[in-house]
Order: C-alpha cells, then structure tokens, then sequence
C-alpha cells in the first residue's frame, strides 16, 4: 500500500541549485513568488548599520547556502530581488552561454555597486553556483564545503575570519548545529591556537521556517557567548507552496511544532521567523535595541494594530560566559518610553 506521505514533503529544487548560471533557479522560483533575499535585503542592510562603522574598511558577511550569490548580490548593490527575476528572465540574455552571462553580470553589478559595500564570503555545497557567483564577481570569496561532515578547510577559516555578521535566509534544517558551530570557530578562534576571543564574535542573522526547531543551533550560539532573540510579532513570507501535498506536508510540521498556520501558512505560503544572535557585551546597549525594532517596524510597515513591537529572549549564554556583563534584558515597545521585561520564546 502507498505511503500517503510519499506526495507530502517539501518541493526538491535541486536540479536547479547547482547550474551553469543562474537562469534556471529563477525561472524555477518566480511562479513560487520566492522572496526570502528580499527579506534579507532590507534586514541585514539594517543590521549592517547598526554595527556602525568599520575601521580600515567595509563589514565582512559571511552568507551560508549562499546559492549563486542573491544575498551578495543585494547587500552590495543598488539592487532588490524583482531586478534579478527581471534580469535573468530577459529574451535578451536567453541566448548567452554561462560564461557569456558572467561576464554581462560583472559589467551590470559594477554599474549597481553600492558606493561603500560589505565583503561578502559565501559557503555553498553547490560548487557551480559558487563558482558563477565568484565569475560574476557578486561573491568577494567562496567555499564549497560541508561543515555538517567536515572540519573546515584553512582556505574557509582564512576566509571567514574577521566577518561581522553571518546569514542565512533559506538554509536552516540543510545545515545544522554543526555547521554553526564551525562557522563560528572559523570566525573567532585564535589561528595561533589560543584562546577563542569574544571580540571577534559576529552577529548572527537566520531566518527559518516557522516549523523549525532553532533552539539547538541558538544552544550552540550560547556557547560562544551570543544571546539569542527572536523576532516574535513578525513573520516573514518565504514563497507559495507548490503543490496539495507540500501545502500538507507543511502542516503536518507545523503541528509537530505546535504552530498555528491560522493567517500564514493557510494563505498558502510557507512562513520564516527571524533569529538574531549578538555578544552580551557593553555595545549591545539597550539604545542598540530598541533602534533595532524600531527600524524593523519601520521597514516591515508593521501596524499598532499587531501589538507591541517585542522580540523574544530564545536562549542564554552559561553564565561563566556572561559574568560582569550585564543582566537578561528585552523590551516591549507598547508606547514610547516604556521598557518591560518580556523572556521566553513565543510562537506565532
């Protein structure tokens, strides 16, 4: 007998995360309306300057399952995600080999380039994606590892080292803890084998599907003295479902988890939450904060009707990591001025 499940799963892309170039993965995601970047775009745009200013030169990101460069591509440039669909469903490019294509796509993000743009590493399994996107010139370096088997290379650590902030907007539940875990040894630890220091600890920006369990990777962030946050009155649309049996599929998980698809998911639409880990460090100031939520409301058009502006306290570091720096705090944003304790991961 038919497992009825077989037809009830997440849509498989992979025939198009790993072409020649691009075209392919957009054609495939545009009927889907797949905005996750766009999200991104405006996001980690945001939490790039709040990390204020670098000295000797621009932020490093380090984006995970960065795919053909679409992060990249819209942090460094004067670009939102429609001028990509647009882009590479042009009859004008259709006839251009891979090669062709990049080096179009070198002339058009040089005529697009922000005048002060991160770096932007990007780590993949998807070596032709990887490798477009370094042709392009979208990516200022790539990896194509996988840290949930493998120790990562000296090449990657040479790499991520010194990045301030690290993404992923559609790569959680691909990688785990364990990628996490050496992301952040890349970027910290001591390469003359020294203690890990805590001020070279990034900031951590993922956005996950609703149903994710983000708690072991936020365990993990914890222990390398990052708090993190949950953004809990927003959620974000990462695209349409597919078919009937990936729509069942995501409410089969969703009531694993115990989530309620009542607004989002029963439109039709996979739903994404926003985590956000920082160091517990004197910088990380409750003015920091509250400039954060603001922006966020700002920038999503989030109404008074939804509530207050509260993101939620998901995990802790131990407290040997958090000794002489400050105690737990978030706030709630009901009006201006007011700040009110609010700990302990809500789902929406």
């Amino acid at each position: 007998m038919p497992n009825p499940h077989d037809q009830q799963r997440k849509a498989n892309f992979d025939d198009v995360y790993d072409l020649p170039d691009p075209r392919g993965y957009f054609a495939t995601l545009a009927p889907l309306g797949y905005e996750a970047p766009e999200h991104g775009r405006r996001i980690f745009s945001t939490l790039l300057r709040a990390l204020g200013k670098k000295e000797g030169g621009s932020h490093k990101v380090l984006d995970l399952c960065c795919s053909y460069g679409v992060n990249a591509a819209l942090l460094k440039h004067d670009l939102a995600l429609r001028d990509l669909y647009e882009r590479y469903a042009s009859p004008n490019l259709a006839g251009f080999s891979a090669e062709e294509l990049a080096a179009s796509d070198v002339a058009f993000y040089a005529s697009h380039r922000k005048a002060s743009p991160p770096r932007v590493v990007g780590l993949d399994l998807a070596s032709n994606a990887v490798s477009y996107a370094l042709r392009a010139g979208v990516l200022d370096a790539g990896a194509v590892e996988n840290l949930e088997e493998d120790e990562p290379t000296e090449a990657l650590r040479r790499a991520a080292r010194g990045a301030g902030l690290v993404t992923v907007t559609g790569g959680v539940g691909y990688i785990r803890e364990r990628t996490f875990e050496r992301v952040l040894s890349c970027i910290m630890d001591d390469p003359a084998g020294g203690e890990p220091e805590d001020r070279n600890a990034p900031w951590v920006a993922a956005f996950a599907l609703r149903f994710a369990d983000y708690a072991p990777i936020a365990a993990v962030l914890a222990r390398r003295g990052l708090v993190t946050e949950k953004l809990s009155v927003r959620t974000f649309p990462q695209r349409r479902f597919e078919n009937d049996g990936e729509r069942a599929h995501a409410f089969r998980r969703l009531a694993e988890a115990g989530v309620d698809p009542s607004g989002k998911e029963e439109s039709g639409w996979y739903y994404a939450d926003l985590y956000l880990s920082r160091p517990r460090t004197p910088r990380r100031s409750p003015w920091t904060s509250c400039w954060l939520h603001w922006r966020f409301r700002a920038l999503e058009r989030a109404g008074s009707s939804r509530g207050p502006w509260r993101r939620t306290v998901l995990i802790e570091p131990p407290e040997d990591r958090r000794e002489g720096r400050g105690e737990k705090q978030t706030f709630d944003r009901s009006q201006h001025g007011s700040e009110h304790g609010t700990i302990g991961a809500r789902k929406r």
